[in-house]
């Protein structure tokens, strides 16, 4: 913005003033600034005061005491408060080394604008915490990291932080830039449902990556034992790989006992193990030590692995693999999921692209005569959703744990659950109503939305697949054999679509922990 009149550019200048003045300082440059030239603007934040919480207790203490902006020229500016306001100034930037040339501090126009938005619709909410923001990076009644979002849009957004608990109601916990150059404050809007916010991705600890960890070292070695040719076998020897190592924390141990017991192929891929799969192989053998039976009870059966694994058990030249089992087909395909990650040590944000596994498997389907034979015998039936599938192929995705909980829902909680829009919600405060987004699966999930309800969706969710003599529910497709590869990729990208919508919405909590079982993020 530039000033022809002297070749000096207009800034927003920050004025120090008496505390309690700022209001007649403010009155007398907007009387005056008609008359002068290069004084455009003056504003005087009118929340003067925020809450401090320490502890369980909040105080109102003042926040901006003696300040005034003015988007003027500096000698203007100067000028006219010597003359008509000595007791008010222009303020500095403090100098970080001796040799420092003092610099006027100024605000870009672009941050007054977006100041000016926060102060006057989200200041008074506002609650400006005493301990570092580092200090709320985790929660310390689960020992888990929090939550981290990002607001989409309104004056805070771009706006990154932790959703903590205060008083059983979920807050948003950022850092704010403070009145002096360098320095930070700690602030909290205590309602994060009044915020559009996305779930980024800890990179240094994330919650669903923590709650996989055991469920990627199981599948680690599941995939490692099929690779190796062990079919039916692969149970078994599970069980017992976890047992040996419980009692014995060597992997080095154990490869040279493989090998002697003529199980070189299985020794030699474990020898193979980079660090982090190695760490992570002990680790679940280390909590196999101190509760016996972990592995045996939370893996009863091995019938397809989870849809979503950080590694392929078996090598792959090319994109996609397939192994045989006895009663399925598995198709292994190399996918690449970006997603937007934080890194909280840094305060960065940025994006990270990681190779998985998507997992399906195939079956010819059964025709007509023959579904109903198996459900006259009491086999499974398709959902509701799913109608009845043809001659042709099946193919179908291990969402087991994630639809059992699904399936266990019905009537008007089923319905609020998967079509919920909004309800209504009375404020105690101003005995207002207002609305507020129903976490459902249309809201927040609107892929898994359409393939629960809608009757022309390709990809259906099955209740008690039959797989050999096991039952899965699953995500499935039907295929003639000249579609069989369109038929793969949408089944692949429909769940892959479900998982990274459950996975970034800050709603849905309880599904993301189910999506722990479906998707062993990393």
């Amino acid at each position: 913005m530039p000033d022809k009149l002297n070749s000096v550019d207009y800034h927003w200048f920050l004025v120090c003033t008496k505390p309690g003045h700022e209001p007649e300082l403010c009155a007398l440059i907007e009387r005056e600034k008609d008359k002068i030239r290069n004084i455009l603007e003056v504003y005087c934040p009118t929340h003067t005061n925020v809450y401090v919480r320490r502890g369980d207790k909040e105080q109102q203490l003042p926040f901006f005491n003696g300040y005034v902006f003015v988007l003027a020229t500096q000698d203007t500016l100067a000028e006219f408060l010597r003359d008509n306001n000595p007791d008010a100034y222009i303020w500095y930037n403090r100098k970080r080394t001796p040799d420092e040339k003092a610099t006027l501090c100024t605000i870009p126009e672009s941050q007054m604008r977006a100041f000016r938005d926060y102060n006057e619709n989200y200041a008074d909410k506002v609650i400006v915490l005493e301990r570092p923001y580092s200090d709320y990076a985790f929660n310390t009644k689960t020992d888990e990291p929090n939550e981290i979002v990002r607001v989409v849009d309104g004056p805070l957004a771009g706006c990154e932080g932790y959703i903590c608990r205060f008083r059983r109601k979920k807050g948003l916990v950022f850092c704010v830039q403070g009145m002096m150059p360098g320095s930070r404050l700690t602030v909290t809007y205590p309602n994060i449902s009044d915020l559009h916010v996305v779930r980024l991705h800890n990179a240094e600890g994330d919650r669903l990556s923590v709650g996989t960890e055991k469920g990627r070292a199981v599948d680690l070695l599941v995939g490692i034992l099929q690779a190796c040719g062990y079919g039916e076998r692969a149970q078994a020897m599970l069980y017992e790989l976890t047992e040996r190592l419980a009692a014995n924390l060597s992997l080095v141990s154990l490869c040279k006992e493989l090998d002697k017991q003529s199980e070189k192929a299985l020794a030699c891929r474990l020898a193979q193990l980079t660090a982090k799969e190695a760490e992570l192989l002990i680790n679940l053998a280390r909590y196999e030590h101190d509760t016996p039976g972990y592995v045996k009870e939370n893996w009863p059966k091995l019938i397809l692995r989870p849809f979503l694994t950080p590694t392929s058990g078996i090598v792959m030249d090319k994109d996609e693999a397939m192994i045989q089992h006895k009663d399925y087909t598995e198709i292994i395909r190399r996918v690449e999921i970006t997603e937007e990650v934080y890194y909280p040590s840094r305060q960065e944000d940025g994006t990270a692209t990681t190779t998985y596994y998507a997992h399906i498997a195939s079956l010819p389907a059964l025709s007509s005569g023959e579904r109903a034979a198996t459900e006259d015998a009491g086999q499974s039936k398709l959902s509701p959703h799913g109608g009845e599938l043809k001659r042709g192929f099946i193919f179908f995705a291990n969402w087991d744990g994630f639809l059992r909980e699904y399936f266990l829902t019905a009537g008007k909680a089923n319905e609020k659950l998967v079509s919920g829009k909004v309800q209504m919600l009375r404020s105690e405060a101003t005995n207002t109503e207002r609305e507020k987004l129903i976490e459902s699966f249309r809201n927040y999930s609107p892929t898994l939305y359409k393939v629960l309800t809608d009757a022309d969706s390709a990809v259906k969710a099955v209740q008690d697949f039959k797989v050999g003599e096991d039952t899965l529910n699953v995500f499935a497709i039907r295929s003639s054999a000249q579609e069989k590869e369109a038929a793969k990729d949408r089944l692949i990208q429909t769940c892959v679509r479900i998982c990274k919508e459950i996975n970034t919405t800050n709603h849905l909590a309880v599904w993301r922990r189910y999506l722990r079982t479906v998707w062993l993020h990393e």
